[in-house]
């Protein structure tokens, strides 16, 4: 018996050791993971800059690395991730890989045909100024906001989101994460126009994009001439009824992120109410990894989307700060970094250096089905600090330059 318990144990351990060799520390992880995503992106560009492509987005259907040039909504993240890889470690090789990435995207701050600026520019040149508070980085967020502010209507009091002849004057959910970039405006310039675009745009938001459950539509389209809503549909979820995921967690994170910005409560209950509307679905698996969509009806056999659990996790954990409810919110953060940790991280080396799997960029349109996107892997990152941060006793936010861990 004593034999058999010892030869249990020692099975127990060996096998818990098998396990941790297998499932790298996540953070330790990324910076692996990242170093081969810097290799293909190297070899890939050699082929690609005369049609102006940098920056790593998703994988093509055929398994090649699809690059993008600065005025692809996506093209920011992958300096953000660098940023946040030099925030974590502390190491000049991740801050001199990151400017090189950042100074390609700091072309956009001029970009008026787009929404995406925040995630542009915030997400890459707004991360290097949080990091180094060089006043070069200051200027650029500046003069970005600035332009995302053309395209505010204050008939509609939304910034118009798409530029096409589909619509009069769309507004899309994804459109609450750009408006960090004018909060930070607000705060380095001392101009309140930029704060007061970014209250009325989310105030508009919370008015014609929820339902009675909190969840959101993803596009809702005015008359410019009248502010009058003409409809309400979607592009990228099941249907113009349904909860498209991402769509979800792109709420959930600008709420809290307007909370945190205006002290505003009526925005942490706006946030609270859509964590609600998430957390309580009944079609949310167990893991916390959401379906593409709520309301497909082919749930449980649909597909995944890692993109959207990551964005969740980041944003839970920021809002458990906040919130009464603080406890099941980190729990739920919690859980979900968990799932993607050990079932949908990729292999280290493979995937061409990606760090999630099977997230879902566009159904309804055929594109990025199941595949490593850069916006899931900036997020899961983001959620990993902030979960760290929070271990740590720190604030769930760093605001004050490089901390090494």
């Amino acid at each position: 018996m004593k034999f058999t318990a010892i030869a249990g144990m020692l099975l127990t351990l060996c096998t818990m050791a098998s396990i941790a060799q297998q499932t790298p520390k996540p953070l330790l992880f990324a910076e692996k993971q990242t170093e081969v995503l810097l290799q293909k992106t190297a070899e890939t560009k050699a082929s690609s800059l005369k049609a102006n492509l940098f920056s790593p987005r998703s994988l093509n259907p055929d398994s090649s690395l699809n690059l993008v040039s600065p005025n692809d909504w996506c093209a920011g993240f992958f300096a953000g991730n660098l940023w946040q890889l030099y925030e974590y470690s502390g190491e000049s090789k991740w801050m001199d890989q990151a400017k090189v990435f950042t100074k390609i995207m700091e072309s956009e701050k001029t970009d008026g045909g787009t929404h995406d600026l925040g995630f542009e520019v915030y997400c890459s040149v707004g991360n290097a100024y949080r990091l180094t508070h060089n006043e070069h980085y200051k200027e650029v967020i500046i003069e970005a906001a600035k332009t995302l502010c053309t395209r505010f209507n204050p008939i509609v009091g939304s910034i118009k989101s798409w530029d096409n002849k589909r619509w009069k004057y769309p507004v899309i959910i994804d459109n609450i994460m750009n408006l960090e970039l004018l909060f930070e405006a607000t705060k380095l310039s001392g101009d309140s126009s930029f704060y007061n675009i970014a209250v009325t745009h989310a105030n508009t938001t919370m008015k014609n994009h929820y339902r009675a459950d909190y969840s959101s539509y993803h596009v809702v389209n005015y008359d410019p001439e009248t502010g009058k809503v003409l409809h309400k549909e979607t592009a990228q979820g099941y249907a113009d009824e349904s909860a498209w995921a991402r769509g979800q967690a792109w709420g959930l994170y600008g709420f809290t992120m307007c909370y945190r910005e205006t002290g505003n409560k009526i925005y942490l209950k706006q946030a609270e109410n859509i964590a609600k509307f998430i957390l309580n679905n009944p079609n949310l698996p167990k893991n916390l990894v959401p379906y593409w969509d709520y309301n497909d009806p082919a749930i449980p056999n649909v597909l995944r989307d890692a993109s959207a659990a990551a964005i969740m996790a980041s944003a839970l954990y920021e809002l458990s700060t906040y919130s009464s409810n603080g406890k099941v919110y980190k729990a739920a953060a919690d859980k979900i970094l968990n799932s993607l940790n050990n079932s949908y991280q990729a292999h280290l080396g493979a995937d061409k250096g990606f760090l999630l799997l099977h997230s879902t960029g566009h159904k309804p349109a055929g594109t990025e089905i199941d595949v490593p996107i850069i916006y899931a892997d900036y997020y899961y990152l983001e959620a990993l600090l902030r979960q760290k941060h929070l271990k740590q006793g720190k604030p769930v936010l760093n605001t004050f330059g490089v901390v090494k861990y």
